[in-house]
This record gives structure tokens, C-alpha cells and sequence, in this order.
């Protein structure tokens, strides 16, 4: 569980590979009339590729974090012209266009709205290129969606896939913590206010095309939320004690990675890795030491199937790249 140089490359050249490709794509495109038939590039002249235009964004974030991480890699000047080219102001500009239609009030709601705030955090840590700051005005944007969005979700939605509230959270509050503390307020209350009495965890998981844990995302979110004195009970309560960790938090099996559905339960893989690395984390010392145990054997599972069918390949490296920067 080890961010190699070899390990960096391979996932910048799939990444480099896939960003720029404009088909085949999956639109979230609302059309009002005729006019509204457009192509992806068209729509999007920023994240057109990638299969899906959340896709992209996170794929962008993998690109931009390991230029950063491994600034000499010869893959490093590519992202950078690449990036150079992609985010100017004329083709941001569309994208916060795009964004302020009024059928696009529920565009990649909360998952997108996520991934763009964690890429725009990762822009501004490049002070040598004005990425950052470009993309700052669609940023505040879907921010300000979120906390328009959070206060009328009287419910979290805890599916395994894009409408997970937890997983949106976690990415939104990381670039709430520096710069938006009504917005880091508001997470922080509506987590604690949705979560705190959630004990004994039984959940029907996993469901057959789901990338993502339902329990352990929102557990990672309170890892982040609660004081570390109240969660280790908390934890405790939710998974431990009743041996769901042990019993019920094993490997997936993924029959075909042509189906894009099916595809997801890599990805379930990798982002359970993420999420046991960064309980472990949290925990300190009293970690117990199946979390960390699991973790492992969640990465072996999955890393070896980062590349292969482009059903996983647009999207994997970025979920491979959360559980191993966990894990340094």
C-alpha cells in the first residue's frame, strides 16, 4: 500500500489517456428543447471526457495531485501543458454557465459537487499556475448549491453509488475547512445530527453494482466530525461490537468488468480500503487491527484491476489514489 513512482505513472498515462476522450460519454443533461441536443464537448469544454463528466473532474484531480506529489516524473510536463490548455477562463466560463441553467439545479448532485471542490482545492496547491483561482468562481458555486442543498435533506441518502450524502460531505468539508466555516458548520451539525444515534450496523452490503460502503463512508465522515474521545465509542457501537467489520467486511467479487455496473464493486474495493486506512487513522494506537488488516486485503483485491476495461479504467486510479495517500 505504497504510492511508487512506477505506481504514479501508470495512473497518469491512464488518466492522460482518458480526459481528453470525448466517446463514448454518458451526459447528466437535462434538454429544455432542440437547441439543448448538443455534444459533450460542447456542453462541457473542460470535462468532456472520461466516459462522464464527474469522471473527468475526478480524473483531473488524480492528474494534478500527482503532479504535485512527483513533480519530476516525466508524465509531470504533460499534465501541466495539458492542464494550461484545458482550464482557461474562456472554457470555465461555460462550464459556470452550464451550471446556472435552471435545469441543471440537481447537475451531478452531491457527488460532482464534491469531486470539483476537491479538485479545486488540489488547483490552488499549484501557486505556480493560475488553475486555481480560474476555477474558483464554479467552485463557489456548488458550494453554495451545497448549502443551499443540505439544509432541505431531511434525510441522508446512504446508497453505494453517486448520491451518497457521506461521500460528498467528506470531499466538500476538506475544502470547507480553510476558507468556508459556515459551510464547514453546516456539514459538521447536519452529519452530527444524522449520524450520532446511528448504532449497530446491519445493512443489507454490498449491493451488486456499488462502489462505495454505505457505513464506512459515513463513519469516515464522523471520524472527521466527532471529537476523537467520542468516536472510538461511536465506532465501536456501530461496527465493532456486533462483528460486522469481521463477519461482513470482506473482498467483492466482480464477475464481469465490461458491464459498467458491475464494474463499480472495484471501486467498492478501493474505497473501503480508503475508508478502513482512514478509521484506522483516526483511532491512533487503540486501532483495532483488523481495519487495517481488511484494508490490505481490499487493496490486493482491486489494485490489480486499476487498468484493463475502460468500464473501470475512467474512473479506478482516482479511488486506488485516495486509499494510497491514506496510507502514507
Amino acid at each position: 500500500m505504497e504510492l511508487t513512482e512506477a505506481i504514479a505513472r501508470q495512473f497518469a498515462r491512464i488518466a492522460l489517456g482518458h480526459v481528453g476522450q470525448e466517446y463514448p460519454n454518458k451526459l447528466d443533461h437535462v434538454m429544455d428543447g432542440d437547441g439543448d441536443v448538443r455534444t459533450p464537448r460542447d456542453l462541457h469544454p473542460v470535462f468532456f471526457g472520461s466516459f462522464d463528466w464527474h469522471s473527468c473532474v475526478h480524473s483531473w484531480w488524480t492528474l494534478l495531485t500527482l503532479r504535485r506529489l512527483l513533480p519530476d516524473m516525466p508524465e509531470a510536463r504533460e499534465i501541466e501543458a495539458l492542464a494550461d490548455a484545458t482550464f482557461t477562463k474562456e472554457k470555465l466560463s461555460v462550464e459556470l454557465a452550464y451550471l446556472e441553467r435552471p435545469s441543471s439545479r440537481g447537475f451531478e448532485r452531491p457527488y460532482g459537487w464534491g469531486w470539483l471542490l476537491c479538485l479545486h482545492l488540489e488547483a490552488e496547491r499549484h501557486t505556480d499556475r493560475p488553475w486555481g483561482g480560474r476555477m474558483s468562481g464554479l467552485a463557489n458555486a456548488f458550494a453554495a448549491r451545497l448549502s443551499d442543498y443540505l439544509p432541505l435533506l431531511t434525510y441522508p441518502i446512504t446508497v453505494g453509488t453517486h448520491a451518497n450524502t457521506a461521500f460528498a460531505l467528506l470531499l466538500a468539508r476538506e475544502w470547507a475547512s480553510d476558507r468556508e466555516q459556515e459551510l464547514l458548520s453546516l456539514i459538521d451539525k447536519w452529519s452530527v445530527h444524522t449520524f450520532e444515534k446511528r448504532t449497530d450496523y446491519s445493512g443489507w452490503e454490498p449491493g451488486g453494482d456499488e462502489f462505495l460502503s454505505p457505513v464506512l463512508t459515513a463513519a469516515l465522515l464522523m471520524s472527521r466530525v466527532m471529537p476523537s474521545s467520542e468516536f472510538a465509542g461511536w465506532l465501536d457501537r456501530l461496527v465493532l461490537e456486533n462483528g460486522w467489520i469481521e463477519r461482513e467486511c470482506h473482498p467483492v467479487t466482480v464477475s464481469d468488468r465490461s458491464d459498467g455496473k458491475i464494474a463499480h464493486l472495484d471501486g467498492l474495493n478501493l474505497s473501503r480500503a480508503w475508508c478502513l486506512l482512514g478509521l484506522a487513522k483516526a483511532l491512533g494506537e487503540g486501532a483495532p487491527p483488523i481495519l487495517r488488516e481488511r484494508a490490505r486485503e481490499h487493496m490486493d483485491a482491486a489494485m490489480p484491476h486499476v487498468s484493463g476495461d475502460y468500464m473501470g479504467e475512467h474512473w479506478l486510479s482516482s479511488f486506488a489514489l485516495l486509499a494510497l495517500l491514506e496510507a502514507r
